[in-house]
């Protein structure tokens, strides 16, 4: 996922209590008048001066429509929904959309040091990452970014250390580089590769198949593919995948996730002759996807239904009987196969161990049952993206304080020794197998980019195998842990990043999620080291919400505990001018999805507190969320709007139906892409065009579009420089950062 209505008297979308209401709704409401009038005379009373305005913003006006909905006693007023339409079949919604870039787009084009941030960020993305290689019989597949190509490409060597084979550049795909190599899986014996393409950012797939010693493109096509992994059957003959019914006619971009599957595709049929593999019914959205163990024998189904945790089925493809097994049945925990031994498979799982253990199950055994291996740990989270069973051990990744460490351990679960990293950071996307004492896994941090370590795991002995060569100096940038309290008590870790030799406050770009589970783990940005090297301090806070210290850090921050993520991240940007690290009016701060949404809310709670506000694709309409394309799958993470409880939370920090009249807001520019069909455009359209309607100061409140983009994931090159060149110009703008060219 990512992820991603107020009372009247103050907000900008009236919503009036009326009728006969509780006395907890009347007390309700007085107490959102009252908070209203404490944060407009604390913003007057606080705000810090500005020395100079751009000239007021000439805002085209909004159609207002007239919508006004009764939810559990609150009439809920919608005046902009018809933004919701779908602009590439809506001439106005397009229309719109083109008279809102034409505003930002010249205002960030003539921002000071722009163009200066631009050289420099593409400076900063000119170098070379490749990915820990698969190997398949002696070929070693992998994906190679070369620096400002738009689109990573995928390659293949005979041998780990051969020469490089191009078999896919999706940069020949298209003229705007907008379609990208997402999902890919090479057969076991390395023969065959099955590959995603996406399309301007969709969610979307259509899988198509190489072989990989002719290069040539075979006429298989699978379309529909969507939250999709790919396994390969180990006899080569076909592949499984997840996908949805064929939406009706010019309705894919908003099409729900009702009917995902797992199917089977045999080589050299058409789709139509597809085998449904596994298709629950159930009254709930879930999603599904494959995996098939190193040795071929067993398929593995995990199944989502967004609430953090998965349930598992398991079928053996060497028995006559292809049932499949279900051996966890709850959703509600995490449940990761690390890998087998013949009929032992071992898991890592949050199953009564919030911060995660290990754990195996005996499948030739009558009584499946699970049994501990290696406990868990009070000191540490298990990360299960970054373990595996390699060789004759077991590699955990263990997160300390959100760093790793690495650790081996016989398969009797004694402890083997710590892994040697080159320093402190994340480790993660581990590639190598059972029985093979190769291994290959990724180390990244705040001030190394991504590199490549091969693993001799008999001799736990590392060497580097591939590390990118950075434009930038990198020995001039200071990493520091922090540590502060937020409004309950609880002791929030915060990374500043700064470069050697800046003393004193300086402008500061604050980020975090908070949501789903995800961890904030330390990895290198070159969006980062660009308002790095300018003087600015670069901070990520690591709010409840995300899953930095396991289970519980995560519970702790959905459905009505989302408060302490939005607590967290204020208390963050508090300790940061506190602390004398921040200047009070040189805080901008940045969050995309769900981290969006943490822009959107924290901005209406404590507008005088940042300068700047950066809100990506984000979640905006929390009583709407649900209804757009894989909105309903946000419900656990969230709460229902149709569940009088969780519709006022929700009411309660929506951004878009809590805004403030009558306070100076800070510089925010709101950033979304056409074709999101994850966290739909509407969602900032719709908060645009509240913010420019409302009475929220004279600083610029603007929508950048982009055209032929979705969430992120498979964004060119080309495209994520012009944008953060226009974020990072915007924010240094308003915060004071100074942009001096760089040699």
């Amino acid at each position: 996922m990512t992820v991603k209505s107020a009372w009247n008297s103050g907000f900008t979308l009236t919503s009036a209590l009326h009728g006969k209401i509780s006395v907890r709704k009347k007390r309700l409401k007085l107490t959102i008048q009252l908070f209203r009038c404490a944060v407009t005379l604390f913003v007057i009373f606080t705000a810090p001066a500005v020395a100079e305005e751009d000239p007021q913003m000439n805002y085209t006006e909004t159609r207002r429509i007239d919508i006004q909905e009764e939810h559990f006693g609150v009439t809920i007023s919608d005046p902009f929904r018809w933004l919701e339409n779908d602009p590439r079949r809506d001439v106005e919604v397009a229309q719109w959309i083109e008279m809102q870039n034409s505003l930002s787009a010249p205002y960030l084009e003539d921002l000071p040091g722009r163009a200066v941030l631009k050289r420099r960020l593409t400076a900063m993305y000119d170098h070379e990452t490749l990915t820990p290689p698969i190997e398949r019989k002696g070929r070693y597949f992998f994906t190679r970014s070369g620096g400002l190509n738009n689109q990573p490409q995928l390659l293949m060597r005979q041998g780990a250390d051969g020469a490089n084979q191009m078999l896919i550049d999706p940069n020949t795909w298209s003229q705007d580089g907008t379609m990208a190599l997402a999902e890919w899986a090479a057969s076991a014996d390395g023969a065959f590769v099955a590959f995603a393409m996406q399309d301007s950012g969709s969610d979307w797939r259509t899988i198509r198949v190489m072989d990989t010693s002719t290069k040539e493109i075979l006429d298989d096509s699978v379309e529909w593919a969507r939250f999709t992994t790919i396994a390969w059957h180990p006899n080569g003959s076909g592949f499984y995948y997840s996908r949805f019914p064929e939406p009706a006619s010019d309705a894919d971009f908003s099409a729900s996730v009702e009917g995902h599957a797992v199917y089977f595709h045999r080589i050299g049929t058409p789709q139509s002759e597809d085998q449904i593999v596994h298709a629950p019914t159930t009254d709930r959205p879930l999603l599904h996807t494959a995996d098939v163990t190193s040795d071929g024998r067993y398929l593995i189904i995990y199944t989502s239904a967004l609430t953090g945790g998965v349930a598992v089925t398991v079928t053996d493809l060497t028995s006559g009987d292809q049932r499949a097994r279900t051996i966890v049945e709850s959703y509600g925990d995490r449940w990761v196969l690390l890998g087998n031994v013949g009929t032992k498979l071992f898991f890592a799982t949050q199953k009564d161990a919030p911060r995660g253990r290990v754990v195996t199950i005996d499948l030739s055994q009558r009584q499946h049952e699970f049994y501990e291996l290696i406990p868990e740990r009070p000191d540490a989270v298990l990360r299960e993206g970054g373990s595996a069973i390699l060789g004759d051990r077991v590699l955990l990744t263990y997160t300390i304080d959100v760093q790793s460490k690495v650790e081996l351990y016989q398969l009797n679960g004694t402890f083997d020794g710590a892994v040697p990293l080159p320093g402190p950071g994340s480790t993660g996307i581990v590639r190598g197998r059972p029985g093979e004492k190769e291994a290959f896994f990724a180390f990244t941090s705040y001030d190394a980019p991504l590199t490549v370590l091969r693993l001799d795991v008999d001799a736990n002995h590392t060497t580097v195998w591939a590390e990118p060569k950075i434009k930038l100096d990198l020995n001039t940038i200071v990493v520091e842990p922090h540590f502060y309290i937020s409004k309950d008590g609880t002791r929030v870790p915060l990374f500043v990043v700064y470069r050697s030799g800046i003393e004193g406050p300086a402008p500061t770009m604050l980020n975090a999620y908070g949501g789903f589970g995800i961890s904030m783990v330390p990895h290198f940005s070159p969006a980062a080291m660009a308002w790095v090297e300018q003087g600015g301090v670069y901070a990520v806070a690591n709010i409840r919400g995300g899953g930095e210290y396991g289970q519980a850090w995560h519970h702790n921050g959905r459905r009505g505990n989302k408060e302490n993520s939005f607590d967290d991240f204020i208390a963050a940007g508090e300790y940061l001018i506190d602390q004398g690290i921040t200047p009070s009016d040189g805080l901008a701060i940045h969050g995309e999805s769900n981290g969006g949404l943490l822009i959107g809310a924290v901005v209406n709670r404590r507008p005088d507190l940042f300068a700047v506000a950066l809100p990506g694709v984000g979640v905006l309409d929390m009583l709407r969320f649900d209804k757009f394309t894989s909105g309903s799958t946000w419900v656990e993470e969230f709460g229902s709007p149709s569940n009088e409880d969780d519709f006022h939370t929700l009411l309660s920090y929506s951004p878009l139906h809590t805004i403030l009249e009558g306070v100076r807001y800070p510089a925010i520019l709101v950033t979304t892409a056409d074709t999101d069909n994850r966290v739909v455009p509407a969602h900032s359209f719709k908060y645009a065009a509240t913010l420019q309607a409302a009475d929220i100061g004279d600083r610029p409140h603007l929508l950048r579009v982009e055209t032929r983009a979705g969430h992120g994931a498979g964004k060119p090159t080309d495209m994520v420089i012009e944008e953060f060149a226009d974020m990072w110009a915007f924010a240094a703008h308003w915060t004071g950062l100074k942009i001096a060219d760089v040699d």
